[in-house]
């Protein structure tokens, strides 16, 4: 086939895939299965295109997780997962362990399988996938220290990862306590080049004066790269680099911060679009049949011993160590909320590339890893909401950051919050001057039912209004504990002890 070919089918499939995500967000169906559906219909069982290029695979998927994880960092609200990231980092770390050690011990002994690849399963499988967390969590009404926990994880757990992925593809693997060692290194040296890369990144945007404001996103995204790019020249996790640079730049006050999220968040979902699709191209359903017996099992095991197993240990120890106190709520869904996405089906061509593992087991991994996306990303993802509501987490009076292309803002360091008034809600009756908001903060419009308006002081709030606020970063904390606290206990909150926090 000629280019002009390729480039009306590429195209074709990017626009088919921008509607599905449309489907899928009314469905709840996640987006992923859909990009995976599309690359098995074009791939050899469907329009017949051969694609069975592990290496290929593996380079074009690392470099699409890199771009996901920008655009994740730069999305990041640092005040919502300050609290979180001690407990994040535990679960990255010591939950990624206990997640390899269980499901290895597990299927070795329920499937048979060699210690070896054993291990490689567990690791594969180890990571929850950013992509995925980050579009559910961001649409899903969570407490905010609950969200932030898992969205810092999964932004921090691909790199640890990833690391015990290579050193068990290795022709030769290390002990114990050298792959303890190198993962230690390679990520120390991916920290402090993302720490690095960030700061100067965001100094060197201030101070250089583009002649357009279109290349400031562009600008930012390369940074990015240099940060992973960097980091892997020099032995070290390229995914932390990136993921701590683009943290780094996202919550600073850089030029045209706006445009540059929302510029890495559409280069994002193309780069998931591209990578979902390839992966399905990749697959065989003919050979999927032999892989469903084996996936289910070791789902299972993932999904219901090795991912609360490791969210306990790791609440145990933040309690232990009092860095933070995780109810039995809170771990319930934490355990459930552990999506799988591209990442594990990335990360199972690293075996099947290096030619590590004999041929037939690596593509055996691949199939059974591609089996447990699909049926607990369909199990898990339509779910949530309905968990974290049985569970008592769903918070939809939580006020949600909207961004906004919008000089002034920049220039009074001031963030445009929307709150939506739930049924159960005692904003309901309540005068906007009743709210008692701080100096720096104002209701600026209202939105009921469809029909926008600016409140006066004596506008009373209703059920399912949706208000607008802006508000100075100075006091955007206490302007979200005082909506909460009246949401609780009404317009008196501050009487009774309620602070909303």
């Amino acid at each position: 086939m000629g280019l002009d070919v390729w480039l009306l089918l590429g195209a074709g499939v990017v626009i088919a895939a921008i509607v599905a995500v449309r489907v899928a967000h009314r469905s709840g169906l996640p987006s992923l299965l859909i990009f995976l559906a599309f690359g098995l219909l074009i791939g050899e069982s469907g329009l017949g295109l051969q694609f069975e290029n592990p290496v290929l695979a593996q380079q074009i998927g690392l470099i699409a997780l890199a771009v996901i994880l920008a655009e994740g960092g730069l999305t990041t609200n640092w005040s919502h997962v300050r609290r979180s990231m001690p407990t994040a980092l535990v679960l990255a770390t010591v939950g990624v362990g206990v997640s390899i050690a269980t499901v290895a011990a597990a299927v070795h002994a329920l499937l048979d399988m060699d210690w070896r690849t054993s291990l490689l399963l567990g690791a594969v499988l180890a990571s929850t996938d950013a992509a995925a967390v980050f579009s559910v969590l961001r649409r899903l009404p969570l407490p905010s220290r609950l969200a932030g926990i898992l969205e810092a994880e999964s932004g921090f757990n691909d790199a640890p990862t990833v690391i015990a992925v290579m050193l068990l593809s290795a022709a030769t693997s290390p002990s114990l306590g050298e792959a303890l060692l190198m993962v230690a290194v390679e990520l120390a040296v991916g920290a402090i080049v993302g720490l690095a890369v960030g700061p100067l990144g965001v100094y060197a945007l201030r101070r250089i004066a583009l002649p357009i404001s279109g290349l400031y996103p562009i600008a930012v995204l390369a940074l990015a790269f240099v940060a992973y790019a960097g980091a892997v020249l020099l032995h070290g996790s390229g995914f932390l680099a990136v993921y701590l640079a683009t943290l780094v730049m996202g919550n600073s006050r850089m030029p045209h911060r706006a445009s540059s999220r929302g510029f890495a968040e559409g280069v994002a979902w193309l780069a998931q679009i591209g990578l979902f699709v390839m992966l399905g191209m990749l697959a065989s359903p003919s050979e999927m049949p032999s892989a469903i017996i084996p996936g289910l099992v070791a789902g299972l095991i993932l999904v219901a011993v090795a991912r609360p197993l490791s969210i306990a240990i790791c609440a145990l120890i933040v309690r232990t160590a009092q860095i933070d106190r995780l109810t039995w709520r809170e771990q319930a869904f934490l355990s459930w909320a552990g999506l799988r996405g591209a990442v594990p089906i990335v990360l199972a061509t690293i075996p099947w590339a290096a030619n590590s593992v004999h041929n037939g087991i690596a593509k055996l991994v691949f199939n059974e890893v591609f089996v447990i996306v699909v049926v607990y990303t369909l199990l898990q993802g339509p779910t949530l909401p309905f968990v974290a509501k049985a569970l008592g987490l769903s918070t939809p009076d939580e006020a949600r950051d909207l961004e906004v292309e919008s000089a002034p803002l920049e220039e009074l360091n001031a963030d445009l919050l929307q709150v939506k008034v739930p049924p159960t809600s005692k904003l309901h009756g309540v005068e906007v001057f009743e709210l008692r908001l701080p100096t720096d903060a104002q209701v600026t419009l209202i939105v009921r039912e469809g029909r926008t308006f600016v409140p006066s002081d004596s506008t009373r709030i209703r059920v399912d209004d949706q208000l607008l606020i802006v508000t100075t970063a100075a006091c955007r904390d206490a302007v979200e504990r005082r909506m909460k606290a009246i949401s609780r206990r009404g317009k008196l909150a501050g009487w009774f002890g309620e602070l909303g926090r």
